[in-house]
């Protein structure tokens, strides 16, 4: 039964994804198919939501524009919503530890929704904002925990074999033009840019390497994805998610036994294989015979393939992020206590806002920041970054006993969020982020720790 179940899932993806790079009216078709399907099953929401994700972010060169694809973003999030709020409560859902995050999470977003009607200079664009990363938070965190354990496990190897075949289809599109459109230089295979791609990568990587050091005799293909991953992010030019892939791979290895409460043999018993010793030892010694090609590579990797003109890794993070950090921490010096609006731009007049031809709704509302802790202090102001710093605690903590894998991809997702502000957009890129802190966290309501 689940087998057949597996390959009914594939075929509707063959064809959602096969209508959505045809012709514009057939995106629109597929569309409308994914926003049925979200409303099947807490399972089919989730996915409903990962696959709304790849038709914003494909890239342009494979699939055509869609008008109305904000629409129907909205329209796949609500759909979602209503699925797992009207299926019955699991046995999960009714752990206190996921109520109080529940909770405090709709706490939080209700928090985003006040601030801006007293605060935001635009305020209907900070609301919609607020409203939409609290329906896609709560989604995705009644829609994972509300599966059984088989489900959510299945569920997450759906989504980790997901992001693999975009690694693999992006694979032959690095001989081609189609896979450098933004820039010419930086690889984005099946996404829309690079900036997109190279983090997705990261993720995956971290995933992987993670899996690695959890699984007690890792196996050679997991090796080399991992290997691949890295290669696709430095690849890229992403240079937050070169950085971001390594450290939360470290940071998980050093800091997730404190956050679980374990020894580090139980939370990665792989680091005693021999395999994965015999593999840095390699990796090892031909790092040291070419250490001079690796530094021309590093070089032209931080450097962006010469476009920035940089000396190292702190002046380019410094020259790329530095401006905007320093101009959002004027603002936050200037507002300590009220913000200056959640989502809305460190120059609020200068906003390219887009509103739907029907209910003039402002239906896209770009922001460029940087660093997305620096933006909490700006837009929320004091009393609202601690509150973000809690949730954040509680995720960490959450995702911690789950395992390493949720751990590491947790730590991997906030640590991104020193480069690109994304962890409360649920559009482009955030929208994968917050599936997979729904995973991350709900993944700890059963200890997976030993497993």
């Amino acid at each position: 039964m689940m087998n057949k179940i597996h390959w009914r899932l594939i075929a509707f993806v063959i064809i959602v994804i096969g209508l959505r790079a045809g012709n514009a009216q057939t995106a629109n078709i597929a569309y409308l198919l994914v926003i049925g399907y979200a409303l099947s099953g807490r399972m089919q929401a989730i996915q409903a939501l990962s696959l709304s994700w790849l038709f914003i972010m494909i890239n342009p060169g494979l699939a055509p524009s869609v008008g109305m694809a904000g629409l129907y973003r909205y329209g796949v999030l609500l759909a979602a919503l209503i699925s797992v709020v009207l299926r019955k409560k699991s046995q999960q859902e009714n752990n206190q530890k996921l109520n109080m995050f529940i909770w405090y999470t709709i706490g939080l977003g209700l928090f985003f929704i006040i601030h801006s009607l007293v605060i935001s200079p635009i305020p209907d664009v900070s609301i919609l904002k607020a409203l939409s990363w609290l329906i896609a938070m709560v989604t995705v965190l009644l829609g994972w925990s509300g599966l059984a354990k088989s489900e959510r496990d299945q569920l997450a190897t759906h989504l980790y074999r997901g992001l693999v075949l975009i690694l693999i289809l992006s694979l032959p599109l690095a001989f081609f033009p189609v896979g450098y459109l933004v820039n010419g230089t930086g690889f984005q295979g099946v996404l829309n840019q690079p900036q997109a791609f190279g983090p997705v990568m990261g993720v995956l990587g971290a995933w992987s390497a993670a899996r690695l050091f959890a699984a007690p005799r890792p196996p050679w293909w997991l090796v080399g994805l991992v290997g691949v991953c890295l290669a696709m992010v430095l690849m890229s030019e992403a240079r937050t998610a070169g950085f971001s892939f390594v450290l939360g791979v470290s940071f998980s290895l050093v800091f997730s036994p404190a956050f679980a409460n374990v020894g580090i043999s139980h939370m990665a018993p792989g680091i005693k294989s021999s395999r994965l010793w015999v593999v840095f030892f390699f990796v090892l010694v031909a790092g040291i015979s070419m250490s001079a090609a690796i530094s021309q590579k590093a070089s032209h990797y931080v450097t962006k393939s010469g476009r920035a003109d940089v000396g190292g890794v702190i002046e380019a993070y410094d020259r790329s992020r530095g401006g905007g950090m320093k101009l959002m921490w004027r603002h936050f010096l200037e507002n300590p206590w009220s913000g200056s609006g959640f989502g809305i731009s460190s120059f609020p007049e200068q906003m390219d806002i887009i509103r739907d031809p029907i209910f003039h709704l402002p239906i896209s509302a770009s922001v460029e920041k940087g660093v997305t802790y620096l933006a909490v202090l700006e837009e929320l102001g004091f009393i609202g970054g601690i509150l973000v710093l809690v949730w954040l605690f509680m995720l960490l903590k959450g995702s911690a006993r789950g395992g390493l894998a949720p751990f590491a991809v947790c730590t991997t997702i906030l640590l991104l969020n020193m480069g690109e502000a994304t962890l409360f957009s649920p559009g482009g890129v955030g929208l994968l982020y917050l599936i997979l802190l729904g995973w991350v966290y709900s993944s700890g309501l059963t200890r997976n720790i030993n497993e």
